[in-house]
């Protein structure tokens, strides 16, 4: 079999297996979930003054900015799960989240500050952060390899990496209901930090166990 021929039965193959993939994707990010919630619920908990914070803008904020990670890198990665496909055309999704906050940051900008910028991007919850978010995130990367497996990825590393996106997304997005730092600043600094973390385990345990 020459070159252009495995190619093309390599790209058919993975037309076909692409819904079985979404299919394993959804189930074991399903399975997954209830041990990052069993984490949350055991640790941390929904804030105390989650009805009165539904009131803030900032913090529906931050559910639209974990899930403008989230939804996306599930496509993405999708869409990466196929031999020939290119993240070419696609990586734009995954810079929506970087301009909603760029908006909410302008936004909080223009407002009267109840704090300096630099106690709002520290916050009172940094270190609870880093650590709260990375951990909730492990069952869920740990699925969405596993889905991602009945593909057959061509990057291994950069389709792990869209896996860490994906369960630091979901994660994120639980934490945000406990975490009473709303500040766009806050988000941007420590959800991105403890994301990135997430994202290079992704990215370095995908190299290894997505390749094919």
């Amino acid at each position: 079999m020459d070159t252009d021929q495995l190619i093309r039965t390599l790209a058919a193959d993975g037309a076909h297996r692409a819904p079985r993939v979404g299919a394993v994707l959804t189930m074991a990010l399903l399975v997954a979930a209830p041990l990052s919630i069993l984490i949350f619920a055991t640790f941390l908990g929904v804030r105390h003054d989650v009805m009165t914070a539904m009131h803030n803008p900032f913090f529906d904020m931050k559910f639209a900015v974990t899930l403008s990670l989230a939804i996306p890198a599930i496509i993405v990665s999708l869409h990466l799960s196929r031999p020939e496909a290119l993240l070419r055309g696609w990586g734009w999704l995954l810079l929506l989240p970087m301009g909603l906050l760029a908006v909410a940051i302008g936004g909080e900008m223009m407002m009267a500050p109840a704090m300096p910028m630099t106690m709002r991007m520290v916050g009172k919850n940094s270190r609870v952060c880093l650590f709260a978010i990375p951990a909730m995130s492990l069952p869920l990367l740990a699925g969405a390899l596993f889905g991602l497996r009945h593909g057959a990825p061509s990057r291994p590393a950069l389709a792990g990496a869209l896996a860490g996106l994906v369960s630091a997304g979901l994660a994120a997005t639980l934490y945000a209901s406990h975490c009473t730092d709303d500040s766009p600043l806050f988000v941007a600094t420590w959800y991105t930090l403890a994301t990135a973390l997430v994202t290079a385990i992704g990215a370095l345990v995908g190299s290894k166990v997505l390749r094919y």
